[in-house]
């Protein structure tokens, strides 16, 4: 075959599909979606399973989010943004991992910022995003606890792990009317949450279950 992408090209359209009709509303999203491989970023091995809607080991105790999980909270993030329908400035990423939600997310906004605590991973992040020739999402080893950089706000800020509740250090890296995206929770129970900050503090919403690898402090090589 001259173009080995071309058998990727119809369960990419499978799978688009899978997520209209699980209600995906965004079409700026599922445009992101539709242009970002999700193959590059899984291993070879795994790559004939990479438009099935569901979660990949990608090594380290680590997995790729399934994409309807991906989907949501990018529609989350850029729905609930104080500048709805436009670029965002700098999104805030907790969790860079292979790279795949930074390359959604980097459709969105001027500057990516992400941070992962597992080395490893943020050297493949780098490579898979160098790949497609993306160079807005910066990736730095650190504890995500601790976020990029204390002294910058941002549009919106989107966590690719659970903490057991709203990490408060997190929400003082938000500009007011921005929100945060992130599953809490533990390993028997999670659920999806948007945490709106406000003039007076902090407006939160719940939505479906899911299942997130846990938010842990500190890095590792």
């Amino acid at each position: 075959m001259n173009n080995p992408k071309a058998i990727y090209e119809r369960p990419l359209e499978e799978m688009i599909g899978k997520l209209l009709d699980m209600g995906i509303k965004d079409f700026s999203v599922i445009d992101a979606v539709r242009r970002v491989p999700r193959h590059i970023f899984i291993d070879e091995a795994l790559r004939s399973r990479a438009y099935e809607n569901m979660s990949l080991p990608i090594g380290y105790k680590q997995t790729i989010s399934q994409p309807y999980i991906v989907a949501k909270m990018t529609e989350l993030l850029v729905r609930n943004s104080e500048n709805k329908n436009k670029k965002l400035g700098k999104i805030l990423e907790i969790g860079s991992g292979c790279g795949y939600q930074s390359a959604i997310l980097s459709y969105f906004a001027d500057e990516v910022h992400s941070v992962e605590r597992i080395k490893q991973l943020v050297n493949k992040a780098r490579e898979n995003l160098s790949e497609l020739r993306i160079y807005n999402v910066l990736i730095k080893n650190r504890d995500g606890f601790d976020g990029w950089d204390e002294e910058i706000k941002y549009d919106g800020i989107l966590c690719a792990a659970a903490p057991p509740e709203v990490p408060q250090r997190l929400l003082s890296f938000l500009k007011v009317g921005c929100p945060l995206v992130l599953p809490v929770g533990g390993s028997k129970s999670q659920k999806l949450k948007l945490v709106t900050k406000t003039q007076k503090g902090f407006e939160e919403e719940e939505f479906e279950n899911v299942a997130f690898v846990p938010m842990l402090g500190g890095t590792s090589k």
